[in-house]
């Protein structure tokens, strides 16, 4: 009977920073190496950062690629090491998994199977592996997969693991989150080690990139599908296992078949007396929690990742804004956050009392710019062009694009970053205004649907112990405070029946007469519809947001902003 120590290291990297991706690392193999463990792995392209898109195209950062790893050999003194990086030949790159046994490169895995949908680029950069690779410690028998090659039925890895009596598979990932994607992954794990009779390891990457959030989730499934083991989500961690083959090995065949290069006899290096680890499961979380910690770790790694040290937010007293607020905080200190308010002549006393109890309630520095005597400058200087009557939307508009000017000002002055606040529901129907509330470097509810929203400000008070949101806010019927008397449902259904309609179309790609076809008004559905479509060319402009939804806004999502294409036609 085999026993062989797997450390899987979550760790959170950053795309291009070969020497600090370098020294976590060396870091957590040092941490491995002390836990007594045999085999460390680390996440799909932790090296050089996953994704890194077109930095792939660029023969420069391919050879540093190789560099790292070669400066990585040393450090792995007395241990095996699974890491994750991007290489290449003379014409070609690869999605690589480099395994090294105490200092030696003995085995580079290609990632076989690329994905190209979704967020997934994977065809336009890497060639697609040939061959499997598989080796031995102590008698248990290990092959090697990159991400999406356990998630095809069928694949060359799947095979080659069930027909070579692998006893486990070590799966090294770069799975973004969205909500109740650890689920699915489960699905996959339970699937692939059923199918295999072998036991899954999947390390998965934790971190933010851009508009993705990698959840970490590192877990352990048995060949009859039970999770054995699984790793907190959303932080930095090295998940330790001890696995044996049991105390009858599989039949072993004579020799490898398929797509292999043979087999490589690797020694336990180093062990020291060690008392059994027994193993740990991560306690669950519900879907309006994941999405939470999801939001505040990608908004402080967007902002520390891209060198800012603060956020300024404009706080209309509305319940986007607030809970805008409120994740900044959290994921980067009250101190570390400004809000700006800027009433106009139709900003309720409410909606103001509502944004300094706000700011009292995090504790943050709130500044007031008010915007009425802007706005009738801005009215005086376009009335000529602007000819007789009212300037209707054109007015609203310079309120908000006024407000958008005077948050970048004070970015510019004081290098603060500003976080928009539009969320889903808004931006897929465009009520939103271009060069005003869209302006900003950085749109963290971007994904959120106004139903949503409400149900993480619950959450936020829930976990504070107190309205931490102004209760008056979570009540107050949506408005954006443009013209007198203003509501969101002047212009747009109830968000009870737009959020479903928009989740149909746009996560589910049903047709309207699918959607209607599901109980609601057909009218309804086709206005909802031409909204999103003709809406595109604002969406194109705004800033990256970040992904808590199947398909969200940004890459998922490649509408052509010139199409006359009548998806509403009977």
């Amino acid at each position: 009977m085999g026993s062989v120590r797997i450390a899987q290291a979550q760790i959170n990297v950053t795309v291009g920073d070969f020497a600090g991706n370098l020294s976590k690392i060396v870091h957590y193999i040092q941490m491995a190496r002390e836990a007594s463990a045999d085999i460390v792995t680390f996440p799909e392209l932790a090296l050089c950062g996953y994704p890194p898109e077109d930095l792939l195209l660029k023969p420069r950062f391919l050879r540093d690629n190789h560099a790292a790893l070669e400066m990585l050999l040393p450090h792995c003194a007395g241990i095996s090491v699974v890491v994750g990086y991007a290489d290449s030949d003379e014409r070609h790159a690869f999605n690589a998994a480099a395994l090294i046994h105490n200092c030696t490169l003995v085995d580079v895995y290609y990632k076989v199977e690329l994905p190209n949908y979704g967020v997934f680029d994977e065809k336009r950069y890497f060639q697609p592996g040939m061959r499997c690779v598989v080796f031995e410690i102590d008698g248990v028998r290990f092959s090697l997969t990159v991400c999406e090659d356990i998630w095809i039925p069928g694949s060359v890895t799947e095979m080659f693991a069930r027909d070579n009596r692998v006893d486990a598979v070590l799966s090294i990932n770069g799975s973004p989150f969205y909500a109740g994607k650890l689920a699915v992954r489960h699905e996959i794990t339970d699937r692939f080690a059923r199918v295999t009779n072998a036991t899954v390891f999947y390390n998965n990457l934790v971190g933010g990139q851009d508009e993705l959030v990698f959840d970490g989730g590192c877990l352990v499934v048995d060949p009859n599908g039970e999770l054995i083991a699984l790793a907190p989500r959303f932080k930095e961690h090295l998940l330790l296992v001890d696995f044996d083959t049991g105390p009858i090995p599989k039949q072993r065949l004579p020799q490898l078949v398929g797509k292999g290069r043979g087999l490589h006899y690797l020694k336990a290096l180093g062990r020291s007396p060690r008392r059994r680890i027994g193993s740990s499961i991560a306690p669950e979380m519900n879907k309006v929690e994941e999405i939470y910690d999801a939001l505040v770790l990608g908004t402080r790694d967007y902002v520390r990742k891209n060198g800012f040290s603060k956020v300024v937010i404009g706080l209309s007293g509305g319940i986007d804004s607030s809970l805008t607020a409120a994740i900044a905080v959290e994921a980067l200190g009250a101190e570390n956050v400004i809000g700006v308010t800027m009433p106009s002549q139709y900003t309720s006393t409410e909606t103001f009392s509502d944004a300094e109890v706000l700011a009292r309630n995090l504790g943050i520095n709130l500044i007031t710019v008010p915007i009425r005597d802007i706005l009738q400058s801005y009215l005086s200087a376009l009335a000529g062009p602007f000819g007789e009557g009212s300037a209707g939307v054109a007015e609203e508009n310079l309120q908000a694009r006024i407000r958008g000017n005077i948050l970048m000002g004070l970015s510019n002055r004081f290098g603060w970053l500003v976080i928009t606040t539009g969320n889903k529901s808004e931006t897929a129907v465009g009520y939103c205004t271009l060069y005003g509330d869209m302006a900003g470097g950085f749109a963290m509810i971007k994904d959120v649907p106004k139903t949503l929203v409400y149900a993480l400000s619950e959450f936020v008070n829930e976990r504070a112990g107190y309205d931490l949101i102004p209760r008056s806010v979570i009540k107050r019927p949506p408005t954006a405070e443009l013209r007198p008397d203003q509501r969101d449902e002047d212009s747009l259904p109830p968000y009870s029946v737009l959020d479903p309609i928009l989740k149909a179309y746009v996560e589910e790609d049903k047709s309207p007469g699918e959607i209607s076809a599901d109980g609601f008004d057909p009218r309804t559905v086709e206005d909802v519809v031409r909204m999103v479509d003709r809406n595109e060319y604002k969406r194109r402009q705004a800033p990256p947001g970040i992904k808590i939804t199947p398909r969200a806004f940004g890459k998922d999502w490649r509408l052509p902003i010139t199409n006359r294409y009548n998806y509403c036609r009977r």
